[in-house]
């Protein structure tokens, strides 16, 4: 799991810095400035720090009978840095507070190593965190990002389009057949078990002008109202463009959660194959940015082939029932 030597951490004895030094020999040099009571991170003149927290617990987020420890670590902290990617931003660092129950104590190696190919593949480090004992597992990732430009989410114009990355709807298929006691198809799984926190793409995507971005964790329906509530204007989607899985319905692209795709708005004239071209995913223009009809805030889906409106689904929300 390390790229080099186990850095070497300024702890005392005791059962907890025991686990935190096991932690620190798994990340080796991604572990960075560990030891002292907060890291401190310089960043270049002209940037801004960018932060955000998720927090992933066990039965709420997922279960061990569906994702194995290194899942669980890669996941809970690949859809922390996805918040990075929604603002533009790079990855600086992450702080990981880890609750662990004396049942899941043998999988901390695995827990370990998932958080850190996570944070390899954005080009983070690990900067600190805590570690304590509990009745379940739980993490809370944060993220430290840093841009000279964030992209929020109240910028979106008149006139922009509108914009997905990669294709959707394979979370949900899988969470379907997980509840049902079936086993998902490979490519349906790896979409909910590995997500890629865009982190590149949404800093390519920033240096073109998106005017507002979002990542889609909560489905792309739900978290594209965000949007439009927070610029005050109307996304009008075009149901027949928007990229399914195979398999997937349009019902199913938009109510889908947890896919960590990037939806975006900017010019018509955003250059999607360079995009395609540099990150082999595709770019999908979906449908347009319009002014609102004292109605600011509203999303509306329209296929082209029966020009009815779909029904919107609501999106995941933990208090909602």
């Amino acid at each position: 799991m390390t790229d080099g030597p186990p850095p070497t951490i300024p702890l005392g004895p005791g059962a907890e810095f025991d686990l935190v030094r096991r932690l620190v020999a798994r990340w080796g040099p991604l572990a960075e400035g560990i030891g002292d009571d907060a890291a401190v991170v310089d960043l270049p003149a002209g940037e801004r720090l960018v932060v955000s927290t998720d927090a992933s617990v066990d039965r709420v987020h997922f279960r061990r009978d569906w994702l194995s420890a290194r899942e669980i670590g890669y996941r809970a902290t690949a859809s922390a840095l996805s918040d990075l990617a929604a603002m533009g931003a790079r990855a600086v660092g992450v702080v990981v507070a880890l609750t662990l129950p004396d049942a899941w104590r043998d999988a901390l190696d695995d827990l370990a190593d998932g958080i850190g190919d996570a944070v390899r593949r954005a080009d983070g480090r690990v900067l600190g965190g805590d570690l304590s004992r509990g009745g379940e597992l739980a993490l809370a990732v944060t993220v430290l990002g840093a841009a000279s430009r964030p992209v929020g989410r109240a910028s979106a114009r008149p006139g922009d389009a509108l914009y997905v990355t990669g294709a959707l709807g394979g979370p949900l298929r899988t969470l379907r057949a997980l509840e049902r006691g079936e086993a998902p198809s490979p490519a349906d799984r790896a979409r909910f078990a590995a997500p890629v926190a865009r982190v590149a793409e949404g800093q390519w995507l920033a240096a073109r002008g998106a005017s507002a971005m979002i990542d889609v964790s909560d489905g792309l329906a739900a978290d594209l109202r965000h949007v439009a509530a927070a610029s005050g204007v109307r996304l009008c989607i075009d149901g027949d463009r928007v990229p399914c899985v195979a398999g997937a319905s349009l019902e199913d692209a938009l109510a889908s959660g947890e896919e960590y795709e990037l939806a975006l708005t900017a010019s018509p004239a955003l250059d999607v194959l360079s995009f395609a071209s540099t990150f082999g995913v595709p770019l999908t223009r979906i449908g347009t940015v319009e002014a609102s009809r004292g109605e600011a805030g509203s999303v509306e889906v329209r296929g082209v082939e029966s020009a009815a409106r779909v029904d919107l689904p609501p999106g995941h929300d933990h208090f909602s029932r």
